[in-house]
């Protein structure tokens, strides 16, 4: 069935609600009419790594694909919730519209009369009057959802904490408490209690992501940045194996070791 005809007029986001309308009448596509919120919950969390995947790669072209791929996804799960009679993707749209703009009054004006100097003082008022505009919040951490991969968690429930005052003076002094970290990291070793060394692990993870934060570096993407490379550096090792007959399960470590560093040459 072809997509739904629109006036050359209609705004590009309602051909996307009437499209996903479309496939959820009765007589609409079998499988789409058939999702439930809780089905689409996978797809949404795929395609969102799939647009982080764009993100990293910097490629425009497939950040658009990936972005319209969340875009319909967004449309999909607002019509299952108009099918509900819960609410509308306008309202959604609305919503946030008029939530973006009570908490930027240095941008858009307001009561406050509030002026910024700089991002880290737009990021602290932010969290602030989150907690203001959200009274039914029980804690400044509750936005931060347990689902999120525990770096990227880390590096936002620490954000937000800092967004009330209680953060590190600065870079240096995390460096520091890292130091101290990996400090405690060798006595437990050296005591060999598995599971001080796991809470000691952790906790060396957590400051580094704090370090990272403080030097407005985003830690997920540092580390996914790291794994592109070391993807890429290994696939040279095997390739340098290969021409010889070999795998890396038949390799001996210096020689993968030396095709390693062939490759950070290269």
């Amino acid at each position: 069935m072809a997509e739904p005809s629109q006036p050359a007029d209609t705004p590009d986001l309602q051909r996307l609600v009437d499209l996903v309308a479309r496939l959820r009448a009765p007589d609409g596509c079998p499988w789409d009419k058939e999702q439930t919120l809780e089905n689409v919950r996978a797809y949404f969390l795929e395609e969102a790594h799939e647009l982080a995947g764009a993100i990293d790669g910097g490629d425009w072209q497939e950040l658009a694909e990936e972005l319209g791929d969340m875009l319909f996804q967004v449309a999909f799960i607002a019509r299952l919730a108009e099918e509900a009679s819960a609410f509308r993707l306008p309202q959604v749209i609305d919503g946030v519209h008029s939530k973006m703009v009570a908490r930027h009054p240095h941008v858009f004006g307001g009561p406050e009369g509030e002026t910024l100097a700089d991002a880290e003082a737009v990021r602290q008022a932010w969290e602030r009057r989150k907690l203001q505009q959200e009274p039914g919040r029980e804690t400044l951490l509750g936005g931060v959802p347990s689902s999120l991969p525990a770096l990227l968690g880390t590096y936002r429930l620490t954000q937000k904490a800092a967004g009330v005052g209680f953060d590190w003076p600065d870079a240096a002094s995390v460096l520091d408490k890292a130091e101290e970290e990996i400090a405690e990291v060798r006595e437990a070793l050296a005591e060999g209690k598995a599971a001080q060394v796991r809470e000691e692990i952790g906790d060396l993870l957590f400051t580094l992501a704090n370090l990272a934060r403080k030097l407005d570096v985003d830690p997920e993407a540092a580390l996914a940045g790291t794994n592109r490379k070391f993807r890429a550096r290994f696939a040279a090792v095997e390739q340098g194996l290969a021409a010889k007959g070999k795998t890396a399960a038949e390799a001996t470590l210096e020689e993968m070791d030396e095709l390693w560093e062939a490759a950070k040459g290269r």
